[in-house]
C-alpha cells in the first residue's frame, strides 16, 4: 500500500483534501480528528504514536484501505511527525502564501482554529519557522493556493500509476 503524508500549515487545505479523498473511496486519515493527536505535557501538539504506528503498519489489502488496497493518505502537522517519515512513500508539503492562509483561516467553516488572534499569530510564526523545515523533508511540494480541484488532481496524480498498476 502506498502511504502519503499531506502536511503544511493550517489553512493549506489538508482537511478538505482528506474529505475529498474519502469521497473517492480512499483510506484517508486527518490527524486532527479526535483520537489521533493530543497535547503533550509541554503543550506541543503531537500525534498519538501508538495509533499512528498501527495505522502505518496496516497490510496491503486491509479492509480499511481504498477500493484497490493501494493507498493511504494521512494529513497533519505535529512536532513528532518526522519520526514517521520512513513509513511514508511520499511526504507532500502543501504551501500557500501568508495572505492566502490568513483569508482561509478567517473564512473557514469546518474548523474554528485560526480565528483567535493568538492562533493566527502562531500559524504565521510557524509559516516562517516550521514550513522551511517541512520543505527540507518533503519529497514534493504542491502550491495549495491553486484552485482546490487542481490541488486534488495533483494529489491524486501521486497514486495514478499505482492504481493502474
Amino acid at each position: 500500500m502506498m502511504r502519503i503524508l499531506l502536511t503544511g500549515m493550517s489553512g493549506t487545505g489538508k482537511s478538505s483534501l482528506i474529505v475529498a479523498l474519502r469521497g473517492r473511496g480512499f483510506r484517508a486519515v486527518d490527524m486532527d480528528e479526535p483520537g489521533w493527536s493530543e497535547y503533550a505535557p509541554d503543550g506541543e501538539w503531537i500525534w498519538r504514536e501508538d495509533r499512528v504506528r498501527a495505522l502505518l503498519a496496516e497490510d496491503d489489502g486491509d479492509a480499511n484501505a481504498d477500493a484497490d488496497g493501494r493507498a493511504l493518505f494521512v494529513s497533519g502537522c505535529a512536532i513528532n511527525q518526522g519520526s514517521f517519515y520512513p513509513s511514508f512513500d511520499e511526504i507532500v508539503l502543501l504551501s500557500a502564501p501568508a495572505a492566502v492562509i490568513v483569508e482561509r483561516l478567517a473564512s473557514r467553516t469546518n474548523n474554528p482554529y485560526g480565528k483567535d488572534p493568538a492562533e493566527l499569530a502562531a500559524t504565521l510564526h510557524n509559516l516562517e519557522t516550521v514550513e522551511p523545515l517541512l520543505r527540507r523533508s518533503a519529497t514534493r511540494e504542491i502550491d495549495a493556493s491553486a484552485p482546490f480541484e487542481q490541488v486534488l488532481r495533483a494529489v491524486l496524480g501521486l497514486v495514478a500509476g499505482e492504481l493502474r498498476g
